[in-house]
């Protein structure tokens, strides 16, 4: 933490001498974000990824950022893990570029507005097209630090109230200890709490799940250019299936039924978002055989119908991964098993 002050008003310091170096009209000029990467010593890789990929000019111009800016160690970090010759001057273009966008978001966003738990939109995209949806950032606060994609351990990084709300003219920065890279399914799935269980079923070796290792393949095989859409069920949806009364208790717990299920929760439509769903539009699951579910629209809600003709609610729409979209939904899709 001290370390990180430390580097915090290093980057002060910078920005004052930077500005004091401009003739005395320029002298109380308001620094945009660009600037202040420039300026900042602690920054210089950030400064030169984004002189390389011409993003310079976004973080100068104007509108209403938040940028999780990442130092200079965060990016050797991140590049050690690609390969030992990988600096900022030899990585693919294209994916260093998808990763800085993955670190802004279109919209002011200050440490005190950052919800317990929520998401927001990056300006990377899905497939790095222009008009593609942008990719989701799960945020979490919990006191002093917010974590963002599930910390370290989950592709993710963190910040702490001492190193955020960097003001800008056009923006906040936060710096952040590690790059965010772009999260997968699996990723997102990994770093929301509401979907711990799914997460473990979806991982499980043996055990009451069966191995479901091929389930995990599958979903760790999608690819931008081939996306998948999963309803995913949360924690309390989980825990009404597999007790009491719910389908997916005694004797049906076999891997194979566990295999199923699981596979019911996945679309082979392909990155199918919220806003192209349509009422009583039949969607093909990857089950084999196929089985469908119907997308029931309401007032405001979106629910899914089983074979069973129960209805799961999306309590979370369009959860956008590198490889497809996720709604969360609060009841375990019933196939016929």
């Amino acid at each position: 933490m001290k370390n990180l002050i430390k580097k915090m008003a290093i980057a002060t310091i910078a920005l004052t001498m930077f500005s004091c170096s401009d003739d005395d009209n320029n002298s109380n000029q308001p620094q945009t974000i660009a600037d202040i990467a420039i300026a900042g010593a602690d920054f210089s890789t950030l400064e030169r990824a984004l002189v390389r990929t011409n993003l310079v000019g976004t973080l100068d111009g104007t509108g209403s950022f938040t940028v999780f800016a990442p130092t200079n160690a965060a990016f050797e970090t991140f590049f050690d893990l690609l390969g030992p010759t990988v600096t900022v001057e030899n990585v693919d273009e294209n994916i260093l570029k998808a990763i800085l966008l993955n670190h802004v978001i279109a919209d002011e966003i200050t440490f005190a507005e950052v919800p317990t738990a929520g998401y927001a939109t990056t300006l990377s995209t899905l497939n790095s097209a222009a008009n593609g949806p942008g990719i989701s950032m799960f945020l979490q606060k919990s006191g002093t630090t917010i974590t963002i994609n599930g910390g370290v351990d989950s592709k993710g990084a963190t910040t702490t109230q001492a190193t955020a709300d960097v003001d800008a003219s056009n923006g906040v920065i936060h710096i952040v200890n590690r790059v965010i890279q772009i999260p997968t399914l699996v990723d997102h799935v990994i770093d929301n709490p509401e979907f711990d269980t799914l997460q473990t079923v979806v991982t499980s070796t043996g055990g009451a799940f069966g191995n479901q290792g091929a389930v995990l393949t599958a979903l760790n095989g999608l690819t931008a250019a081939a996306p998948a859409t999963l309803f995913a069920p949360n924690n309390a949806a989980f825990t009404a299936a597999t007790t009491g009364t719910g389908f997916l208790t005694g004797t049906a717990v076999t891997a194979g039924n566990v295999t199923k299920v699981l596979q019911y929760h996945v679309t082979t439509a392909g990155n199918v978002r919220s806003s192209q769903l349509t009422n009583n539009q039949v969607v093909p699951m990857f089950t084999s055989p196929v089985q469908n579910v119907t997308v029931i629209l309401g007032t405001g809600t979106v629910d899914i119908k089983d074979t069973a003709n129960n209805l799961s609610r999306v309590f979370q729409a369009d959860i956008q991964a590198s490889n497809g979209v996720i709604h969360g939904v609060n009841r375990v899709l019933q196939p016929a098993l």
